[in-house]
């Protein structure tokens, strides 16, 4: 546990770096082109990826050392906002060349980020995994909470390729750590020394591992219509503030910091209560509030902000404590040696819908105006975590875990 801490320690500083770098070009976008339509597509770049090469990526975590494949993901990652530096440095940037790094930047976040929750399981004692959800939600929303105030500030003073060098200088502290302490391997990996299996068959077994599990499958395509839904509307969040709102960088930070604290009190009131005795039903309750918040978020008028604040922080509350419970689960129920390409797998068909959504989503709110998408998003939320209180393999979903304990 001390040596996942520091571990842990180490990628709070690169999340941080990379929300405020993250910041700093939505914003740049968005001042930029002024077009719903071109931060979708940037965030599409930035998805495509993950849908595409989780699966695969899933069973390469499986077989390769999770430390190493962490700490080539990081440098990559660095390497990128070095070059992007650059360009912004020379003059010489163009909106196609954040594209291009958006799409890069996510095939290092496929193998990073399910590495980490795979690690996370055989780091981290069972009984723990919830609270320890909970604390990872919390480090998240703290870094919305600080990242774009700062952005906002340091985009007053500095030029936008000095503040990238920040984004470089923590993605060097994560990685340290990786170098010094050791992360256990799952079983799988020693055994699979003498003879790999295709990775075809490989990725047959988590596909089938998932299709088997009737209440998984049923979340995940729960998962896939919330995200053709609702993530089209945050993408455009920028576009929201500066022609409803008739706001600045300012205004977004608010709107982004509201998001951050959001998760940090949803991740520590989930720390410190652990949810309801059966975990499947805090998460589909915390869902529908989700939804009821994301709604307020689209009917607030021009002239109330601060509703719209409280609409945005009511949402991130309540989806940190659906997302931490739900990992939680997962990590607990899902064998450490078929982690990886289960975790991916659900990445990618959960993410997978998210493209067409902002395929669509950039016309639409360039048309028919921003709000539309929140007040759609919302009703999904709301339609789904009602319905899933009606669905047996839902709720029992947990089983499996009790079935395995005996």
């Amino acid at each position: 546990m001390v040596s996942f801490s520091i571990i842990f320690i180490g990628q709070a500083f690169s999340l941080f770096g990379s929300r405020l770098v993250q910041f700093a070009l939505v914003w740049w976008l968005t001042r930029t082109s002024g077009s719903a339509s071109v931060l979708a597509f940037a965030s599409i770049m930035a998805l495509v990826p993950q849908v595409f090469i989780g699966p695969f990526a899933g069973i390469l975590i499986d077989r390769w050392n999770r430390r190493i494949t962490m700490i080539v993901a990081d440098t990559f990652i660095a390497l990128l906002i070095i070059i992007l530096a650059f360009l912004f440095a020379t003059g010489k940037i163009h909106i196609w060349h954040l594209y291009v790094v958006m799409f890069l930047r996510s095939i290092g976040g496929a193998f990073h980020w399910p590495a980490m929750q795979a690690t996370t399981t055989l780091m981290v004692p069972k009984e723990h995994l919830s609270r320890f959800a909970g604390l990872n939600q919390s480090l998240q929303g703290l870094a919305n909470i600080v990242a774009p105030p700062l952005g906002a500030l340091l985009l007053e003073i500095l030029p936008i390729h000095n503040i990238m060098v920040i984004d470089v200088g923590t993605a060097i502290l994560a990685i340290i750590p990786l170098f010094i302490f050791f992360i256990p391997q799952p079983h799988r990996m020693e055994a699979e020394v003498k003879g790999w299996r295709s990775v075809l068959i490989d990725l047959r077994e988590g596909l089938l591992y998932v299709w088997n599990w009737v209440g998984l499958r049923l979340i995940m395509a729960m998962a896939m219509i919330i995200n053709l839904l609702i993530n089209p509307a945050f993408a455009i969040l920028p576009i929201l503030v500066i022609k409803h709102f008739h706001g600045g960088a300012l205004e977004l930070a608010w709107l982004q910091t509201a998001n951050g604290i959001g998760m940090i009190l949803g991740g520590l009131t989930l720390g410190i209560w652990g949810g309801f005795k059966k975990r499947i039903v805090t998460a589909m309750m915390a869902i529908i509030l989700a939804g009821i918040f994301v709604i307020v978020v689209g009917l607030t008028p021009s002239t109330l902000f601060l509703l719209a604040v409280g609409g945005l922080f009511g949402f991130s509350f309540m989806n940190s404590i659906a997302n931490g419970i739900f990992f939680a689960s997962m990590q607990a129920i899902v064998p450490p040696e078929i982690q990886g390409r289960v975790f991916t797998l659900l990445i990618s068909l959960s993410t997978g819908m998210t493209p067409l959504g902002l395929a669509i989503a950039g016309p639409v709110a360039d048309s028919l105006g921003e709000r539309v998408w929140f007040m759609i998003g919302g009703l999904s939320f709301i339609i789904m975590g009602i319905s899933s209180f009606f669905i047996p393999a839902i709720m029992n979903i947990e089983d499996r875990e009790i079935e395995d304990a005996e």
